[in-house]
């Protein structure tokens, strides 16, 4: 699956409708975080049942706010609309490939059961 830009427009869309995504910011000034592309692209490519998306931290800042990156390059993995991780800095591939092993690996039981909590709790 290719990489997909994320914006304001379709950031929050792309998290509600896909179980898995991870989110790259990034800056073209950000010399890591361009050499990263390959990597993150080649990622994408490998695991096709995972949204990889780009944000790009000059052209839409307020998701970035959003999610407090205050450095860049960094990733973040989402689960069921759940941040589950963050990473910040350069990564070469077999760290995003342990990354992305280990967020699969994740049981989602107990974020789950949080979520279901705060809606009993709000009703």
């Amino acid at each position: 699956m290719a990489v997909i830009a994320l914006t304001k427009a379709n950031f929050k869309e792309t998290i509600e409708n896909n179980p898995f995504v991870i989110v790259d910011f990034w800056a073209q000034w950000c010399d890591p975080c361009v050499a990263f592309m390959p990597t993150f692209e080649a990622a994408a490519e490998k695991n096709p049942d995972i949204v990889f998306g780009m944000v790009n931290t000059e052209a839409d800042p307020e998701i970035g706010e959003y999610f407090e990156v205050s450095q860049i390059p960094g990733i973040l993995v989402i689960r069921e609309q759940a941040g589950i991780h963050a990473q910040v800095g350069e990564i070469g591939a077999p760290a995003l490939d342990e990354i992305i092993k280990w967020a699969r690996d994740f049981d989602m039981t107990p974020v789950r059961e949080y979520y279901k909590q705060q809606a009993q709790a709000a009703n």
